[in-house]
């Protein structure tokens, strides 16, 4: 009698992920300079409110998670020593302030999300604190906070300051994390706000703290805080932190902080490594590593056929801006383009820090495209910075695009895509109409949001009920007094559950 053969293991259910609308509040293109130019573009029109209350409707009827915008101070001036490719491009320039515009989003939404992009070098922790607490309460729990430390020397001159090192602005992002999570944390108690008619209280004064913070670890004393917070707990407290940061100095600072990673790179191979190691370093400090959600970047032409793809590639091209990318590809590189003839094999200089690394970087653009034999010229990377710029951007059907992010799903490990446009609005419709279907009918991404009407931190974990940061989460170390006392930086000693101890105390 034989033996019966051992049963076939279930297959594991195909991972699903989220989908963001990558934005950036400004009239002209984000990163396709010239696009502006182009038949149906409407991107001079971002100045009007309603562009955007039209894309958070768009964005909210196909289940998009956020709208994700990014944001640069003071313009992008390497190139030539100026910003006049930028300005000609309309690449990144007349600017709004995108935090004016996430209520009126919010207004005409009930479910998506909104990260904005704050930086920790140049907005007091007090202003920051309070605009995200505000629009927390006023989109019921819908923001997001996406932590950068600007780079820009640029950005230094328009704020009247020094440039610090990469090193330093994370060493003042770190403290500066401290003092928000303060304030959103630790100054008012979950019970202060009683509204109590029968003895007239409406916030009851003892459960509310004065935060003290006299830090004068790095000599900063725009850090020196004393004053109890001036908004009652909203929704979420914390708004979700996004992060993008590929140093040793970005990936503790995220492992540490973000929920949500923003991740670039060409290749999912080369982007792999980099998420593997940011979960080892959270998972080391006490996090559940799948709890840190990462987002790749891609910038798709989607058509019905191939030949419909390509057509849209080619009108692209057409009014590509190679100078504008050019100029951008400088602003972000710190390295002047301008020196180098548009038509001529492009040799850095191996000798300097900078230009050593954008070699490098080149040749992940030469691996990912398949073209090794091709030089590279600044014609030819001008036209790559303005039809996708640093991020993927392929051509193809649904189901090619589908086939390409499932790869970015199994080998590195993804969590979702920011989805950049090439032209308003059509892009994010081809991602609609076209690209969605297909993601859904492979099972790829979610089907609805985790809790209609629920908060970002909802949505993002797929954890209803999950409005605050989680328990190992290092900002949740910063309380009132809930089972536990305040150390003089504000952090809890002992925690109900003792775990705030530990988490705090990784420094």
């Amino acid at each position: 009698m034989g033996s019966a053969s051992p049963p076939t293991p279930p297959t594991p259910p195909r991972k699903q992920v989220h989908l963001n609308f990558f934005e950036t509040a400004c009239t002209g293109n984000h990163e396709c300079s010239g696009q502006w130019s182009a038949p149906g573009d409407n991107s001079r029109t971002k100045d009007r409110l309603k562009y955007y209350t039209d894309l958070a409707k768009l964005a909210e009827k196909h289940k998009i998670t956020c709208i994700f915008f990014a944001d640069t101070y003071a313009g992008h001036d390497i190139y030539g020593g100026n910003m006049d490719a930028v300005l000609r491009a309309g690449v990144q320039v007349a600017q709004l302030d995108p935090l004016l515009i996430v209520s009126a989003m919010a207004a005409v939404t009930e479910s998506v999300s909104f990260g904005v992009t704050g930086s920790v070098t140049y907005i007091p922790p007090f202003a920051l604190a309070r605009t995200f607490s505000s629009l927390d309460h006023l989109t019921e729990g819908r923001i997001a906070w996406n932590v950068v430390t600007s780079f820009s020397k640029a950005a230094a001159d328009a704020f009247g300051t020094e440039l610090l090192p990469g090193t330093k602005r994370y060493e003042l992002g770190e403290e500066y994390m401290d003092v928000v999570y303060k304030l959103w944390n630790g100054s008012w108690a979950e019970d202060s706000v009683r509204y109590d008619e029968v003895n007239r209280v409406a916030c009851e004064p003892s459960r509310i703290k004065k935060i003290e913070h006299h830090d004068e670890c790095y000599q900063r004393t725009r850090l020196k805080l004393s004053a109890r917070y001036q908004l009652h707990p909203s929704p979420q407290r914390t708004p979700v932190v996004f992060q993008a940061g590929t140093s040793k100095s970005g990936q503790a600072f995220a492992a540490r902080h973000a929920e949500a990673i923003y991740i670039g790179g060409m290749l999912p191979s080369y982007a792999a490594g980099q998420i593997k190691a940011s979960r080892a370093i959270a998972e080391s400090a006490g996090r559940d590593p799948t709890t840190m959600k990462f987002f790749a970047a891609i910038s798709p032409f989607i058509g019905r056929t191939i030949e419909e793809a390509q057509a849209k590639f080619d009108l692209a091209y057409e009014y590509a801006d190679i100078i504008g990318g050019l100029g951008q590809f400088s602003g972000y590189t710190g390295i002047d383009m301008s020196k180098y003839p548009l038509d001529e094999e492009l040799v850095l200089d191996t000798s300097d820090h900078k230009e050593n690394m954008i070699q490098g970087f080149l040749g992940n653009f030469v691996d990912s495209l398949e073209t090794n034999t091709e030089p590279w010229t600044p014609r030819r990377l001008g036209y790559k910075m303005a039809l996708g710029g640093l991020h993927p951007s392929p051509v193809g059907t649904p189901d090619m695009i589908a086939d390409i992010m499932q790869d970015w799903v199994d080998e590195a490990d993804v969590d979702g895509f920011n989805i950049a446009y090439i032209s308003n609005l059509g892009s994010f419709e081809d991602v609609v109409t076209l690209l969605i279907p297909v993601l859904r009918e492979r099972g790829l991404i979610f089907d609805n949001y985790a809790v209609p009407g629920g908060t970002s931190r909802e949505n993002l974990l797929r954890q209803p009920g999950q409005k605050h940061l989680r328990s190992d989460h290092y900002g949740s170390g910063f309380g009132f007094e809930e089972g536990g006392t305040l150390d003089e930086m504000g952090r809890l000693e002992v925690s109900s559950n003792g775990h705030a101890n530990g988490l705090a105390g990784k420094q």
